[in-house]
Order: structure tokens, then C-alpha cells, then sequence
């Protein structure tokens, strides 16, 4: 009966970590880039309590990771110059203090000596990794598709864009970031299309994250109901064997 307490417990820690994850997925629904999340889970067998006749190993329930879902979200149109989003698989570099960071949210701007920055102030890379710096005098900024950026007929720069081989290589890294926690090195994103004066919504489907959420909430009362009734019957089987003796 304590193995059916100690896994029931396992269950509900994992339960509570699904919770949190699904919460913030749908307190981001309306975040520019945002990748929706779910939990990964895996078995972790372990010698069970002293038991007679009991199954050997028990198999208790871990979190083991976070997935992220990198699909692309709905497209919408600002009209702003420096508002862009990538269509298709891809990143932006951000330069930051603590190194290199990529990101889907191209909300950027202008700072005031005319470099190309996030609205948190920090540099967005060219394709060759250096800062990218528009003079306002030079009037409009036009964009391609493949990231060149121009004021009349003069190249002011390149926006790079970058993918990885492999998705895991990415890890959150805060304010809608992510850095490079592999070995593996950012490759241009040759299939990449960037629209200008467009950005890229979450892809969090709001129905299913709300659905997901009532179906960990009842798991979690039903471990709650079966971890009381273990415990129920384990006080009943002390108290009888108490008046036997």
C-alpha cells in the first residue's frame, strides 16, 4: 500500500509541473513568436517499500523534459517597417550580454545611433553575425524575402536568418529567447522567407490547451482519490490487526 502512495505522489508532482507548463502557454497566447509546450514523462523504476509478493521494481512517474512545438503561427499584417516575421523554419540571431540568443519575435526598432535592435535594446545579427545600422536619413527601409535590406538603391545590410539541424539544439532562455545548448552551429535558413511589416502570432491553440487542462485536472483528482483510499484501507488493516491482537 505505501508503493501505491509513493507512486501516486510521483504522478501528482508531475501532474502539477503539467499544470504550470499548459498555464503558461495559454498566459502566451497572444506573445509574438511563442512556441507552445507540453511536458515530457518517463518511467523510473525503484525497489519498492518492504512487501511481500509485491511487483519488483515499482515504476514511479518523472518529468523528464519540456517539448516544444516549433510550427509556424498565423501571419498578421502590422504595416510597420521594421516588424518582421520569417515564414518557415528559422531564427533571428540577438546579440545579448550573455552571448548569442535566437528568437521568432521580430519586433524591432531603431536605437538612438540607428542600430537595429529588439525592444529590449539588444542588436538583431546580419547573416554574417555583425550588428546591422540604418540611417534615417537615407529615408525608407524595404526589405526581401531573403532578408536584404536597402534605402533607395543602397544595400544597408542583410538580416540573418538561422536554423538548426536539430530543434533540441534550443533551449528557453527567457523574454522570448532561446540559446544554443548543443554543439551543433546555426546554418543559414536557406528555405526562410522574411515578410516585412508582418508578425508571427504563438501557435498555442487555445481550445486544446484549455481541454489539456481539464484532463490533468481530473487525473490529478483521481490520484488524489486513490492515494486517499490506500491510505483509508491501510488505517482500517492497522486498526482490525490491532483489536485481532
Amino acid at each position: 500500500m505505501d508503493n501505491a502512495l509513493y507512486v501516486g505522489l510521483s504522478r501528482q508532482v508531475v501532474l502539477r509541473r503539467e499544470m504550470d507548463i499548459i498555464a503558461n502557454n495559454i498566459a502566451n497566447l497572444d506573445t509574438t513568436g511563442f512556441k507552445v509546450e507540453s511536458i515530457l514523462q518517463k518511467e523510473n523504476p525503484r525497489a519498492p517499500a518492504v512487501t511481500e509478493g509485491g511487483p519488483r521494481p515499482v515504476k514511479f512517474v518523472l518529468a523528464d523534459g519540456v517539448a516544444r512545438d516549433f510550427r509556424q503561427g498565423v501571419l498578421t499584417t502590422t504595416g510597420a517597417p521594421l516588424d518582421m516575421a520569417i515564414e518557415g523554419e528559422g531564427f533571428f540571431q540577438i546579440q545579448t550580454p550573455q552571448g548569442p540568443r535566437f528568437t521568432r519575435d521580430g519586433r524591432f526598432t531603431t536605437d538612438p545611433s540607428g542600430r537595429l535592435v529588439t525592444q529590449a535594446g539588444q542588436p538583431v545579427l546580419d547573416e554574417g553575425g555583425g550588428e546591422i545600422t540604418i540611417d534615417p536619413e537615407k529615408g525608407t527601409v524595404s526589405i526581401g524575402a531573403d532578408g536584404t535590406m536597402t534605402q533607395g538603391s543602397e544595400q544597408v545590410g542583410k538580416v540573418g536568418m538561422f536554423d538548426f539541424a536539430n530543434a533540441g539544439a534550443l533551449s528557453k532562455a527567457g523574454d522570448n529567447l532561446f540559446r544554443n545548448v548543443s554543439n551543433l552551429q546555426p546554418q543559414p535558413a536557406e528555405s526562410a522567407r522574411l515578410r516585412q511589416g508582418m508578425l508571427e502570432g504563438s501557435n498555442v491553440k487555445p481550445v486544446l490547451e484549455i481541454t489539456r487542462m481539464v484532463e490533468v485536472s481530473r487525473a490529478y483528482e483521481q490520484t488524489a482519490k486513490m492515494m486517499e483510499s490506500e491510505a483509508d484501507l491501510s488505517r482500517r488493516s492497522v486498526e482490525r490487526l490491532g483489536r485481532i491482537q
